[in-house]
């Protein structure tokens, strides 16, 4: 998820021990149109894809336009469904169900199981989810996964196998599957986009189609 905040007020957010990372946006309130009334925004993967891109090519002198200006269409889509005045009860249930899924509790492998958890009906917490984030659980909890995914692709992995096993998906096909859906690319695609310094990598950052920042 991402956070949008509003010129003069103050927000607070727990970090996980030793800290996180995260890369911060500002944007001219002529940008804007109207003033924000969310607090969060769902990024779906092709997001992520797009800002990882971007970040692998900072290390150069020329970032690429069409680049950061596919990003900002993207971050703009993702921000234009949400929902302006979100109730308080359902935006803190919505969080703990994201969270919950994000620190891969055991219980987040089902519906049913989360709704438990979180002592709410499954009906109740898949229908807050959805109007909270615009996504259902599902498609969040598998977007979790590929965001996942990409990290240790980024990092090396070399066994899909053993990556769909890791990850909680039936077979290396379903990873497959489901990373393409979110991304548009298989898993073996971005092994060569997101390796460091490798050629794709650089060849990528050449092209008017190299990206920016679920």
């Amino acid at each position: 998820m991402a956070y949008l905040g509003v010129p003069g007020e103050e927000e607070r957010f727990a970090h996980p021990a030793g800290g996180d990372v995260c890369t911060s946006v500002s944007f001219k309130p002529s940008l804007l149109g109207r003033p924000l009334a969310a607090a969060t925004v769902y990024v779906d993967a092709r997001v992520d894809l797009a800002h990882r891109r971007l970040l692998g090519a900072t290390g150069t002198d020329d970032l690429d336009y069409a680049l950061t200006e596919e990003l900002l269409r993207l971050v703009a889509a993702a921000a234009g469904g949400l929902p302006l005045r979100p109730v308080s009860a359902d935006r803190t249930l919505a969080a703990a169900a994201r969270q919950a899924i994000t620190e891969g509790a055991s219980e987040a492998a089902g519906l049913c199981s989360l709704a438990a958890l979180l002592k709410v009906s499954p009906y109740r917490l898949s229908r807050v989810f959805s109007r909270e984030t615009g996504v259902s659980l599902t498609r969040y909890r598998n977007r979790v996964r590929v965001s996942q995914a990409m990290d240790q692709l980024a990092e090396g992995e070399a066994s899909l196998a053993d990556l769909a096993a890791r990850l909680g998906f039936a077979d290396q096909a379903h990873l497959t599957r489901t990373v393409r859906e979110h991304v548009g690319h298989t898993p073996t695609v971005l092994r060569r986009l997101l390796a460091p310094g490798s050629r794709a990598s650089r060849a990528a950052r050449s092209r008017s189609d190299v990206l920016v920042p679920d």
